[in-house]
């Protein structure tokens, strides 16, 4: 099934995780979903791995903007990159100029949803990202559209809400005038709903509540429509998560959604060989410290002062160097001055086929990729003696608050954020707030998620290198080198 070939995944009705949904293709009058109906059409392999990992990208994004704190209008910044990069849905006003572009697009959405419920109903904890993400990604869409495109798709979704009366809305009309805080409300409609349907409304003090019941003006309607969608989605992934124990994938779609699960995954790299158009020299590799992220810096740090790092802190550090420019006669030069306590003959017999290993020169000559955070974290963790892994990660509370003094930040309010992300296993945020900090004249709509995209943006190094393929490292595990 899974062949190299465009071979197609079949989702149809006859398999039991699907046996009891409607079977049919879901057609798309609105790009507003509450995605009740699961996609029972034929994809392909490919299509399934892009289009979660596309989705991905934009739901890891939008959770770390939310971690650090962005304002509702950053916030909307961000998604409007992401979702024209990413995931874009054009309004029904261009169908006339998309035609059935316009239904890929929106197949996409619908496709990639569901395959990131399988990928993310695993765990209380991954239900919870993925509800708060997509609910925040649905309100984003749902501000985009007309008044009459909002009206039709409400009407369309038969919600169990309770318009209050005329006559009630003239009995309450100072208590709903002074919950309001608008000067009038006489062109105003209102629904009754459970109060905790509208919790975030309540906790504003934007509505007014009477024997449990918020009453909630239409104006107000996307706080309500963002919780019923909440609400189902969460009910939803419940029966899922049931659900998937009798699942019977094919054996090599289940890794897929295994490596999914594991996390908002750091993209595929493409490294862009230069500096400032020439190749980057091992004379020139202290001068470039300032760029470089807290976890080579790290390395580098250990190397200086040690004059020698274990097996994984060198593939760690040199492929990270190789990916900023260095090429292979250059990083036997780094490495050899480096360990400059042992002998040519030693370096030579220990070292220097490790070093042409890292560049497909020797072996099985496959050059391999810097290594994504993701692949940082999940590796193994260092041992005595060694220094390699994700500073965020390993190092204690002192250690870390040592290290980030020594890049200049001590300030009481990033080290908090910092901590509070690290105390919460967002690692990745926690490196995104350093970036910031010490980048503060560097625009950064995105969160760093590996080692050289950090580098590329502080230096200016290749603003164009870092591509998307992460379907590659999907299909691979995502693993890093083995020793030899």
């Amino acid at each position: 099934m899974f062949s190299s070939k465009r071979q197609k995944l079949k989702l149809t009705a006859s398999r039991r995780n699907f046996a009891q949904e409607i079977a049919r293709e879901t057609d798309y009058p609105t790009r507003l979903s509450f995605y009740t109906t699961p996609p029972l059409q034929e994809i392909t392999v490919e299509d399934f791995q892009t289009w979660a990992i596309d989705r991905l990208h934009v739901l890891g994004e939008i959770e770390s903007a939310m971690y650090r704190n962005k304002t509702p209008a950053e916030l909307k910044t961000v998604m409007a990159d992401l979702v024209d990069k990413y995931l874009p849905l054009a309004s029904d006003s261009t169908r006339h100029a998309k035609g059935d572009h316009l239904d890929a697009e929106r197949r996409k959405d619908h496709y990639s949803h569901f395959i990131l419920r399988l990928a993310f109903c695993r765990s209380e904890d991954l239900r919870a990202r993925f509800i708060r993400t997509e609910s925040a990604l649905f309100k984003y869409r749902f501000g985009l559209e007309d008044g009459p495109a909002t009206t039709a798709f409400i009407k369309s979704l038969d919600l169990d809400w309770q318009a209050v009366s005329e006559a009630e809305v003239a009995q309450l009309h100072d208590k709903l005038l002074a919950a309001s805080g608008a000067r009038s409300i006489d062109h105003e409609s209102y629904f009754k709903v459970d109060w905790t349907r509208v919790a975030d409304l309540v906790a504003m003090r934007r509505v007014f509540v009477k024997g449990g019941l918020a009453y909630v003006p239409v104006s107000e309607q996307l706080s309500l429509i963002a919780a019923e969608f909440s609400t189902k989605l969460a009910a939803a992934l419940e029966m899922t998560a049931r659900a998937i124990p009798r699942l019977d994938e094919d054996d090599r779609l289940l890794p897929i959604l295994t490596h999914l699960s594991k996390g908002f995954t750091a993209p595929e790299y493409t490294a862009s060989g230069d500096f400032d158009g020439t190749a980057v020299t091992a004379a020139q590799v202290p001068s470039l410290l300032q760029h470089f992220p807290l976890c080579m810096r790290n390395l580098h740090d250990n190397l200086t002062h040690a004059h020698h790092l274990k097996y994984w802190g060198r593939q760690q550090y040199g492929l990270f160097l190789k990916a900023i420019g260095l090429s292979v006669e250059e990083s036997l030069i780094f490495w050899r001055q480096s360990f400059k306590q042992i002998t040519d003959e030693k370096f030579t017999k220990e070292y220097r086929y490790n070093v042409q290993h890292m560049y497909g020169l020797v072996g099985g000559r496959k050059s391999y990729r810097p290594m994504s955070c993701q692949q940082i974290l999940t590796g193994p963790n260092p041992g005595a003696g060694e220094c390699h892994g994700c500073p965020y990660k390993h190092f204690n509370k002192d250690a870390l608050n040592a290290s980030l003094a020594k890049i200049g930040i001590s300030d009481s309010k990033t080290l908090k954020e910092v901590h509070e992300s690290v105390a919460s296993k967002h690692y990745h945020v926690a490196c995104t707030k350093v970036f910031e900090a010490t980048n503060p004249n560097v625009p950064l709509n995105e969160s760093i998620s590996h080692p050289n995209l950090y580098f590329e943006k502080s230096s200016g190094l290749g603003k164009d290198s870092t591509t998307q393929a992460i379907a590659a490292e999907v299909a691979q595990g995502g693993e890093p080198m083995a020793a030899d």
